[in-house]
């Protein structure tokens, strides 16, 4: 479980122990990098420092101690991928995709857990979105799908929040403004290593508004999954290590409800995923 956090001031990357301690891992090995994206970019050498450094058992910083914060903050893309689950598609009663539906978000978007998603006064219909994000590790240009997880680095959660006036009603149609405000990418809270995912495409995957479940589903429902999705996005552009790419959402989000739910200021959301782990994040009015 690789997490970016911050003690003291200061900002690196470590490996998270299963009792939410963190491994210092930079501290120990100074060979490390210090940033997420510097570390994918070092490939399976910095992995394997990673993995001993954490393994020593030295430099633990308590749970209290480590503020986390979005795994990766600078990566070069965002890429993310339009009704992308089967019963999300059955619940606007559209038909199922034949090939995928690619947008994006911006860097900018990115926040840490537990952070605001400020609400901007531009919008009246600001959504709630969980998914399922990959973590890029290894440039990756016209990828077959038959090799396309030795390119993953791992799996985090995102929350791909989304003004859906601004998505679907407003600016000829495209959907990037309305997805890409700042603060409207949560993500975290770590990058789990594929080695420790049973199945990346069998997780429940959830979203819980004021505690009330409102997205419940299953990742085996996604349309295209992790290598149909490599192979196809690489046709048009290289991935790089610490490119995300977000999969898609499944059911129960606030618009296709009737009456529609949308987020209000003071509206607490938690978006999880097994085995990935939980973020939360409170709507906040911008400041």
């Amino acid at each position: 479980r690789l997490v970016t956090f911050e003690q003291g001031g200061q900002t690196r990357v470590g490996v998270q122990l299963p009792n939410g301690d963190v491994a210092d891992v930079t501290k120990t090995d100074g060979s490390i990098p210090q940033g997420m994206k510097a570390v994918l970019e070092g490939g399976e050498s910095v992995l394997a420092a990673i993995t001993k450094a954490a393994a020593s058992g030295s430099n633990i910083v308590p749970k209290a101690e480590a503020a986390i914060k979005a795994p990766i903050s600078n990566p070069d893309k965002i890429i993310c991928v339009g009704m992308n689950y089967v019963d999300h598609c059955t619940e606007q009663n559209i038909p199922v995709p034949t090939e995928p539906i690619i947008f994006s978000k911006f860097a900018t978007s990115i926040t840490d857990p537990g952070a605001p998603i400020y609400y901007p006064p531009e919008t009246e219909n600001l959504d709630f979105e969980v998914e399922l994000a990959i973590v890029v590790g290894k440039t990756a240009r016209r990828v077959t799908a038959e090799n396309a997880m030795s390119y993953i680095a791992g799996y985090t959660v995102a929350h791909d929040v989304s003004a859906r006036d601004w998505q679907l009603k407003k600016n000829g149609g495209q959907w990037l403004l309305g997805k890409t405000f700042d603060s409207f990418a949560p993500i975290g809270p770590a990058i789990v290593t594929l080695d420790s995912i049973s199945d990346p495409h069998n997780l429940g995957i959830r979203c819980r508004l004021n505690g009330e479940t409102v997205q419940d589903s299953n990742t085996n429902q996604l349309v295209f999954k992790t290598e149909a999705l490599i192979a196809w996005i690489t046709k048009f552009v290289t991935l790089q290590p610490g490119d995300l790419i977000l999969t898609g959402t499944p059911p129960g989000v606030g618009c296709f409800r009737k009456p529609p739910l949308w987020l209000k200021v003071g509206d607490v959301v938690d978006c999880e995923i097994d085995e990935l782990g939980c973020i939360t994040n409170t709507i906040t009015a911008e400041p």
